[in-house]
């Protein structure tokens, strides 16, 4: 039986703080979105974001590709884990370049969450399983 893992079992209140905590759910769902176990996934998150502090896409896009690699062995994201860090990196900086860093910037314009959605899947490493477990959480706060 496989758990599901939210953004509340991570400690992230989307209600409050809602940009970082939109970043920091992003960040859960893309590697959650991957072929690899779900509490591994969600290990290495905290690993990311509370020992390592990368809450926000700028903080994730300045570090290098040995340290991402280094960070994701440590939660044990070793499966593609070189592959992994340029795509987080990737994902960031494209996340700053594009909408100044905030997630919520991609719902700007009335169009919904069709064309949210859309947004989100033009990222480098993000497909349909990653949309689906972000929009699972997030979607009850940028779609009300």
């Amino acid at each position: 039986m496989t758990t599901t893992i939210g953004a509340a079992e991570l400690g992230i209140d989307l209600a409050h703080d809602t940009e970082r905590a939109l970043f920091k759910w992003l960040l859960a769902s893309w590697l959650m979105g991957k072929r690899i176990q779900g509490d591994i996934a969600a290990n290495t998150y905290r690993v990311l974001v509370e020992k390592h502090g990368l809450d926000t896409p700028a903080k994730l896009a300045a570090q290098s590709h040995r340290a991402l690699v280094r960070m994701l062995g440590e939660g044990h994201y070793t499966r593609y884990d070189e592959s992994s860090a340029d795509r987080l990196r990737s994902l960031a900086r494209a996340l700053d370049e594009q909408y100044q860093g905030k997630v919520s910037a991609m719902v700007d314009g009335g169009e919904g969450r069709n064309a949210f959605e859309k947004r989100l899947l033009a990222f480098e490493g993000v497909g349909p399983k990653t949309v689906e477990i972000f929009m699972r959480d997030a979607g009850r706060v940028l779609f009300p």
